[in-house]
């Protein structure tokens, strides 16, 4: 898995630069104190000057993200390795059987944490068994202390490793949310331009034209369908699919309701997507198209279509101009077995725990208010 160029693994990079800088220094405070009890201290002193070259040589590698790959990472583990198994000849079997500190020490984690920054824990784990398995090699006696040090080298393979995916994670997050604010700032300006054009135009065409007799009128009537579908279009539902705040799928009911805006249903909507559990808004969809049918049955002209998000509500009105509905025609209808608003409407929603209102005056027109709670 490659690392990301930039953005948050950076200071992962920058804390295992300054960490091998930190180990190397305690390596040569250690060499200093045992230098009379190794066996070949020159030698030893040798190895410690590659291990200063070869941190250096790191510190500028992986400070470029284009160095931050196999070869490098592979160099590094090969290095580490060889001093950590030179160990027993140049500190000698005999210092090491009374307690010298292999030469390595805390220095020859630094390639378990570079392979767990740059791909994560299953990479950290495979370097840190390499690396324990070499320090392991160099000792005659393995005891309780060795399998400690191996313990710990894994533990920070695997956290370094979890902490870095994370942060990759992070990062791709935030980059998709900059270029969704930059695209929905982007779409606003649009809408704002075409709202002040092309839709004030189409919107004086289809109410001048109206009443127009011929194709006068059919253009009116043309204009009007394409005002709406533009409204629609800039609106920008947004993706039909969302994810709740639970981690379940949820749909813009904005994106379900559009489809009955035309030019003899006004659709309004919050500028913001309306999500809600893919069966409830998908139950509430089907009843407002229920409720738009009995309006084009039965009261004809305009209707209106109101979504309200109140948080924990959410409520759809369907509003039209028509002659209202006489008391008792619905008990009416339901006893003659028609049954279009208790099953269409009523049922639907009652199905998803929702309530319904409705309310008509003769000569008033009807409105039906379908609540959903969140």
């Amino acid at each position: 898995m490659p690392s990301p160029s930039g953005g948050f693994e950076v200071p992962l990079w920058r804390a295992l630069t300054v960490f091998r800088l930190a180990s190397l220094a305690y390596v040569c405070a250690l060499a200093v104190r045992d230098a009379d009890r190794y066996a070949h201290p020159y030698a030893v002193g040798a190895l410690i000057l590659l291990m200063i070259a070869w941190t250096g040589a790191t510190a500028i590698g992986y400070a470029r993200p284009a160095w931050r790959r196999w070869p490098l990472l592979l160099a590094d583990l090969g290095v580490v390795m060889a001093i950590v198994l030179a160990t027993p000849w140049v500190v000698g079997r005999t210092a090491l059987t009374h307690g010298v500190p292999t030469l390595g020490v805390a220095w020859m984690a630094g390639p378990v944490l570079a392979w767990a920054v740059s791909g994560g824990r299953r990479r950290g784990t495979v370097a840190a068994l390499l690396v324990a398995g070499a320090d392991l090699a160099t000792r005659e006696r393995i005891g309780q202390s060795s399998f400690t040090g191996v313990i710990l080298m894994l533990l920070a393979g695997v956290v370094v490793g979890h902490v870095a995916r994370l942060a990759a994670s992070a990062e791709e997050r935030l980059q998709r949310a900059v270029e969704l604010e930059a695209a929905t700032r982007e779409r606003e300006r649009l809408a704002r331009d075409i709202h002040d054009s092309v839709l004030q135009v189409l919107a004086l065409v289809q109410r001048r034209g109206a009443d127009l007799p011929g194709e006068a009128g059919e253009l009116a009537r043309l204009a009007g369908e394409q005002e709406v579908a533009l409204r629609a279009l800039i609106a920008g539902a947004g993706p039909a699919a969302a994810s709740l705040p639970d981690g379940g799928e949820a749909v813009d009911l904005r994106t379900l309701l559009s489809r009955y805006a035309s030019a003899a249903v006004a659709l309004s909507a919050p500028a913001t997507p309306v999500p809600l559990p893919r069966r409830v808004a998908g139950e509430l969809a089907a009843a407002t198209g229920a409720a738009l049918d009995n309006v084009g049955r039965h009261a004809g002209g305009r209707a209106w279509v109101l979504i309200e998000d109140e948080g924990a509500t959410v409520t759809v009105s369907i509003r039209d101009e028509g002659p209202g509905i006489p008391d008792g025609r619905l008990d009416e209808a339901a006893a003659q077995g028609r049954l279009g608003v208790t099953q269409s409407i009523r049922g639907r929603v009652a199905d998803v725990g929702g309530t319904v209102r409705i309310m008509s005056a003769p000569e008033a027109g009807t409105e039906i208010e379908l609540s959903v709670q969140r």
